[in-house]
C-alpha cells in the first residue's frame, strides 16, 4: 500500500528563482516565511529549483539575452554549495526542503542533499528520461497538471503506482498570474474521483484573493497546496502571482477556517458533539400513558401517546415497541420509563445509562436537561 499521507495538509512554498541568484536574499526569504508558518502551525516545505546550467542551456544559446527563460536562468544561478546552504537553512527553520530538478544531474543533487520529496514540473510531464531518473530515487513525487492531457496524467499515475512510489497530484493552471475566472476549481472534483488513491492538491497563481480559492479547494477535497513566495526588497519588483508573508498568513488562516467548517473527513460519518445531541433530544417526543395501566399489561399503540418534553429515563418514540410488558403500574399521563417495562433496552447498561442522561430532570425539580 502506498503511503499518501506524506502529502496530507502539506503547504509547498515555491521559492523558485526569487532568490535572484543571491544566497543572502534566499536566506532572508526563508527567515521571513518561517515566522508566518510557525505562527499558523502548519506543515510546510520551501521548494527550490535545481538546474545544471552548463548542460541545461545549449552553449550556442548562452548569449541569447532575448530569450527570457535563458536570461533568467543565467542571472539567478546558484552554486551547488549555495543550494546546500539554502536547504540546510530551510530545515533549521522548521521546514522540509523540497526541490524541482530540471535535469538528470539535478536529480543526483536532490539525493546528495537529502531532499525527501521531488516535484516534477508541469513542463516535464512527458520528459520520460527525467521521470525515469526521478523514479530511481524512490522518493515521493508531486506533479502539477498544468497544460497536460488526460493521457499525460493517466500515464504518470500508472507509472508511479507500478513502482509503489507515492504521488501527489496538483490541479494547476499554468497562467502567471491567474484570474479568478481561470482557476477551474471543478478539476479538483475530477481528479479526486479519477485518482482516489492519490492525494490531490491545488497549485495556484492567482493574485487577487488569498482566501476564497482556499475555502473552495479544501471543500472540494484538495489536501496539498502550493504558491510562489517572495519578499519585498528595495529595487526588486515582486511578480503579481507571488505571495508576500502577510498574504500567506491570510492563506493559512483561510485553510484553518476551511478545516473548521468542513469538519470530519468526507469518507466517514461525523460524530455529533454532545451539545448537538442534547439540543435534538429536547425535541424528541416521550412516551406517555393514555390511561391508568396495570402491572403485567402488554403495551400496544392505543395505550400510549407521544409528546414533549422527553424526561430523564423516559422511553422516547425511538425505543417504543409493541408488546412490552409493564413491570409496574403507570398512571394516566405519566411518563413510561425504561425501568417500568421489560425491554431489550433495559438489559443493556450503556443504553440504559444514555436514556437516563438525556431529557428533563423533572423529579429533582430542576427542569433542566
Amino acid at each position: 500500500m502506498i503511503d499518501k499521507d506524506i502529502f496530507e495538509d502539506l503547504f509547498v512554498l515555491e521559492m523558485a528563482n526569487n532568490h535572484l541568484g543571491s544566497l543572502e536574499r534566499g536566506l532572508k526569504i526563508v527567515a521571513e516565511f518561517a515566522q508566518v508558518v510557525r505562527f499558523n502551525n502548519v506543515r510546510a516545505t520551501i521548494k527550490l529549483q535545481f538546474r545544471d546550467v552548463d548542460s541545461f542551456i545549449h552553449r550556442d544559446f548562452v548569449d541569447r539575452k532575448d530569450l527570457r527563460y535563458v536570461k533568467k536562468t543565467l542571472e539567478t544561478r546558484l552554486s551547488d554549495e549555495d543550494l546546500a546552504t539554502l536547504a540546510r537553512a530551510i530545515r533549521q527553520a522548521g521546514f522540509t526542503a523540497t526541490a524541482t530538478p530540471f535535469d538528470e544531474r539535478s536529480v543526483d543533487l536532490c539525493v546528495e542533499l537529502g531532499i525527501p520529496i521531488i516535484k516534477l514540473a508541469s513542463s516535464d510531464l512527458n520528459d520520460w528520461v527525467l521521470i525515469e531518473k526521478i523514479a530511481k530515487t524512490k522518493k515521493p513525487v508531486v506533479v502539477s497538471t498544468g497544460g497536460s492531457s488526460l493521457k499525460d496524467v493517466d500515464d504518470i499515475v500508472t507509472f508511479f503506482a507500478n513502482r509503489n512510489i507515492p504521488l501527489g497530484i496538483n490541479h494547476c493552471v499554468s497562467l502567471y498570474p491567474t484570474e479568478d475566472s481561470e482557476l477551474e476549481l471543478n478539476q479538483i472534483d475530477f481528479l479526486c474521483k479519477r485518482y482516489p488513491e492519490n492525494t490531490i492538491g491545488f497549485s495556484t497563481h492567482e493574485y487577487s484573493n488569498w482566501s476564497n480559492s482556499m475555502l473552495i479547494a479544501y471543500a472540494k477535497g484538495a489536501r496539498m497546496f502550493e504558491r510562489h513566495i517572495d519578499i519585498e526588497t528595495e529595487g526588486v519588483k515582486v511578480s503579481p502571482y507571488c505571495s508576500l508573508p502577510h498574504q500567506l498568513d491570510e492563506w493559512f488562516r483561510a485553510f484553518h477556517k476551511a478545516k473548521e467548517m468542513c469538519g470530519a473527513p468526507g469518507s466517514q460519518k461525523r460524530i455529533p458533539p454532545k451539545k448537538e445531541i442534547e439540543y435534538l433530544d429536547a425535541l424528541v417526543r416521550g412516551v406517555y400513558a393514555k390511561a391508568d395501566l396495570p402491572q403485567g399489561h402488554c403495551l400496544m399503540d392505543d395505550d400510549v401517546y407521544l409528546a414533549i418534553p422527553l424526561q430523564k429515563g423516559q422511553l422516547s418514540c425511538r425505543e417504543l415497541m409493541r408488546g412490552e410488558m409493564l413491570l409496574k403500574g403507570v398512571q394516566k399521563d405519566a411518563p413510561i420509563k425504561i425501568d417500568d417495562i421489560e425491554s431489550p433496552y433495559s438489559q443493556i447498561p450503556s443504553l440504559k445509562k444514555t436514556i437516563y442522561q438525556r431529557g428533563l430532570d423533572v423529579e429533582n425539580g430542576s427542569g433542566k436537561q
